[in-house]
């Protein structure tokens, strides 16, 4: 039986890593697997470049593609001549202004879950066909996002939670953190994706200006190539916001809640 950590290097899987490197829990995982969407804060990748360098255990950082630019690749059917995206990002959509919900989110899927799974079924040696279990991954999910969990689809693995087993929170987390005067690790998550809290955004637009001008460009883009596509026929529009335009965004007007209780596969903002 291997145990796999899949390590999205935010708060709760950090914590994970860094509780079984200590020896507070068992048994140790064989191998971490961090899957890259090249998207993710600028923090985090220094974050993971420390905490790879504190874990006993190899960390296998593995990617499918740049998620930001291939979200943007407009491409046309053969057989329909219709365009679209094939990398789905969850934006909100909007018609005459007013908001019709959100898009259907497959870069969670395409760019983490089936990435990881093909990696540890190379690395375990997992043959096809194989209906036992054979691994343990180990996902980072707490006690205040227990509706996140979920079985996995693939037969040969079992989703374990040992924060939600040993009831740890996420506060429990930052704890840690802060008892053995460490620095607390960030939440782990493209810094463009539709499923931040006002909170987060605040803290971008504050502390580092120049991401956030860098994913207002990148809505921006996505507006102008969605007015484009066949299935919306240039009638809706996209935002990364709620309030459907990320640049204007200010925290005394905007109240978007944190979905990420919605990535119901618990492998983004942990």
């Amino acid at each position: 039986m291997y145990n796999v950590l899949s390590l999205g290097a935010g708060v709760q899987s950090s914590t994970l890593a860094m509780m079984y490197a200590k020896k507070e829990l068992s048994p140790m995982p064989d191998f971490a697997v961090f899957a890259d969407t090249q998207g993710e804060p600028e923090t985090v990748y220094k974050w993971l470049d420390w905490l790879e360098k504190q874990l006993s255990f190899p960390v296998y950082k593995i990617s499918t593609g740049n998620l930001k630019n291939d979200s943007l690749l407009k491409r046309t059917s053969r057989k329909s001549g219709n365009t679209y995206l094939p990398a789905t990002v969850p934006f909100f959509l909007f018609k005459d202004g007013k908001r019709k919900g959100m898009l259907r989110r497959g870069c969670t899927r395409d760019y983490k879950l089936r990435p990881i799974q093909k990696f540890v079924r190379n690395k375990c040696k997992i043959k096809y066909g194989q209906k036992n279990i054979c691994v343990n991954m180990i996902i980072g999910i707490s006690t205040d996002e227990i509706t996140r969990i979920k079985e996995s689809k693939i037969v040969w693995i079992k989703n374990v939670y040992p924060l939600i087993e040993n009831k740890i929170s996420r506060q429990n987390c930052l704890d840690w953190f802060d008892k053995n005067n460490l620095e607390l690790p960030h939440r782990s998550a493209c810094t463009f994706c539709p499923y931040h809290n006002k909170t987060y955004w605040t803290e971008l637009k504050k502390n580092n200006p120049k991401e956030f001008s860098e994913v207002v460009k990148y809505e921006k883009k996505a507006k102008k190539i969605f007015k484009t596509l066949t299935a919306f026929n240039g009638n809706y529009d996209i935002s990364i916001h709620s309030s459907n335009n990320l640049e204007n965004f200010t925290d005394k007007k905007e109240d978007q809640l944190d979905l990420f209780n919605t990535e119901c596969e618990g492998m983004c903002g942990v």
